[in-house]
């Protein structure tokens, strides 16, 4: 089975530009999570993570675990926010 890391986002922060006009918005990674791909496909997501949760809403992300033979499956820069039941998964 092929992984693909994807995003819960936190909900967009409206921002305001020195004009006092808010402008776009900023999202943070809430969680970081690990999903199994879409029957047929090597790159769309599943419906849930491995943890359960519906993917519809979550971003996908560009790192790709099957490329990095020995780094762990998330970004590293995100490590303080990884899904601790999607990396028990991982890790067996």
């Amino acid at each position: 089975m092929s992984e693909i890391v994807v995003y819960e986002l936190d909900r967009p922060a409206a921002t305001r530009s020195s004009t006092g006009s808010t402008s776009g918005a900023e999202r943070r990674v809430r969680r970081v999570h690990a999903a199994p791909t879409a029957p047929g496909s090597r790159t769309a997501t599943g419906p849930r993570t491995l943890c359960g949760r519906d993917t519809f809403a979550m971003e996908t992300a560009d790192w790709k675990p099957s490329e990095r033979p020995g780094a762990p499956w998330y970004p590293t820069e995100h490590a303080s926010v990884v899904c601790p039941d999607c990396d028990a998964v991982m890790e067996t």
